[in-house]
């Protein structure tokens, strides 16, 4: 589940936890676990740990449930 940063610089400050991740959002460690098995969240793989990106954590917004609409049913 590694990200692939070729060329492109990381800080420590920009991954956190998925614990962390879960009380900067207030939801469980579960939920974000779920988010980063769906692909949901950049996920960065260091000696066993999967880090979170804080970025995408803080900036997640969850889809709208169920089906889309479509535009002719009014």
């Amino acid at each position: 589940m590694s990200t692939d940063f070729t060329g492109e610089e990381v800080g420590s400050s920009d991954w956190v936890s998925q614990a962390e991740a879960a009380r900067l959002r207030g939801v469980t460690r579960q939920a974000i676990a779920k988010l980063v098995k769906k692909g949901r969240l950049k996920t960065l793989s260091v000696g066993g740990y999967v880090l979170v990106s804080r970025n995408d954590v803080m900036n997640y917004e969850p889809l709208q449930p169920g089906r889309p609409k479509s535009e002719d049913a009014e």
